[in-house]
């Protein structure tokens, strides 16, 4: 049964580091794509924080993790265009000379539109599309983590059994 099986979640996952290095210094503009739209050319990068987590899961196992929050206010403000990826990225690193930030880092971005409440999202790896850069964001779903070891176990336990082993009739 797959009712709970979340294949979107870990392939569209990627840390701050990763991020930063697609983008580096690039002039293109940055563009975001929510829920089926794209942020507006007017959004704001309102704040960056960095936190360190501990917490026990359901299963009662102990849990710790770092994780970088980027929020996003999604407003138009006048005839501004998109930001740039070099701009985003000069933000990020001024937060960096004040806020220690950990490149591998779980990545989340909070969105909101300053009407409805913030959603959080993780990133995709950024794509050029015509003359700017695009990060998808997809919604970011709760899971259970004793659940997904179990499942990454079973993955990984199927794949030994069929695999380095040369069937007869492929001989």
């Amino acid at each position: 049964m797959t009712l709970f099986r979340n294949t979107r979640h870990a392939p569209a996952d990627i840390t701050l580091g990763a991020l930063l290095e697609k983008l580096r210094d690039a002039a293109m503009p940055l563009v975001f794509e929510y829920d089926g739209k794209t942020v507006r050319p007017g959004y704001h990068v309102t704040e960056v924080k960095a936190g360190q987590f501990s917490a026990l899961d359901c299963g009662a196992n102990p849990e710790a993790w770092s994780e970088v929050f980027v929020q996003l206010w999604d407003v138009d403000d006048g005839d501004r265009t998109h930001m740039t990826a070099g701009k985003f990225s000069a933000i990020v690193r001024k937060v960096s000379e004040h806020v220690a930030l950990d490149g591998s880092a779980k990545l989340t971005f909070e969105v909101s539109d300053g009407v409805k409440p913030m959603q959080l999202y993780c990133a995709e790896e950024p794509v050029e599309r015509g003359d700017s850069l695009v990060v998808h964001l997809a919604p970011r779903p709760s899971s259970c983590k004793p659940r997904d070891r179990w499942l990454a176990a079973q993955v990984a336990a199927s794949q030994s059994r069929c695999c380095g082993r040369t069937r007869p009739e492929l001989r």
